[in-house]
């Protein structure tokens, strides 16, 4: 299974298996974080690029980030992941 260093949606870090999310039967799915996706598919399947930065935005600027920093990095590093790019390609 290839491991990322960082949820394919949402960027946050994937640092160990727990915080993986799951496919349909269980296993483990080591692209996208526990939070965004779940039993084969993701938990706000609706979310627009700019719904996830809003969404992202208050954990960033819990650990410590300003909120104008936090959008500015979501905003320039989301578009790149794989959940964005798949998007951007239709």
């Amino acid at each position: 299974m290839e491991q990322h260093q960082a949820c394919q949606s949402c960027g946050m870090p994937l640092t160990s298996p727990e915080q993986w999310g799951t496919n349909q039967d269980g296993s483990k799915h080591a692209e996208y974080c526990v939070y965004c996706y779940e039993q084969g598919a993701f938990t706000q399947p609706d979310f627009t690029l700019e719904q996830m930065v809003d969404f992202c935005v208050p954990f960033l600027v819990e650990e410590g980030m300003q909120a104008e920093q936090a959008r500015a990095m979501l905003q320039a590093s989301l578009p790149h992941l794989k959940r964005w790019k798949a998007v951007e390609a239709n």
